[in-house]
C-alpha cells in the first residue's frame, strides 16, 4: 500500500479532481488543509519549493498540481 498525503485548501479545483481521482480508484489519502494548518504549509514548501496547491506525496515522491499521468504512474492504477 501506498503512502499518499496531499496539500489542500477548500477552493481548489485541482485539489478536489486530484480527490475524486483517489476515490474513484479506491486510494488512502491523508489530506492537509493549508490555509488552516502553518504547520503544514511549511512541510509542503520545504518539500516543493511551492505554495501552490495542490502538492501530493506519494511514498516520498512529490508531484505538484493534478497530474493523472503521474499518478496513475506512481500509484500503478489507471
Amino acid at each position: 500500500m501506498h503512502k499518499v498525503l496531499i496539500y489542500t485548501t477548500p477552493t481548489c479545483v485541482y485539489c478536489k479532481m486530484t480527490k475524486e481521482f483517489f476515490e474513484e480508484r479506491n486510494i488512502a489519502y491523508e489530506e492537509k488543509n493549508v490555509s488552516l494548518d502553518e504547520k503544514a504549509t511549511q512541510e509542503m514548501v520545504e518539500k516543493s519549493g511551492q505554495m501552490g496547491v495542490p502538492v501530493i506525496d506519494i511514498d516520498g515522491k512529490v508531484i505538484i498540481g493534478f497530474d493523472k499521468g503521474k499518478l496513475s504512474e506512481l500509484l500503478e492504477v489507471e
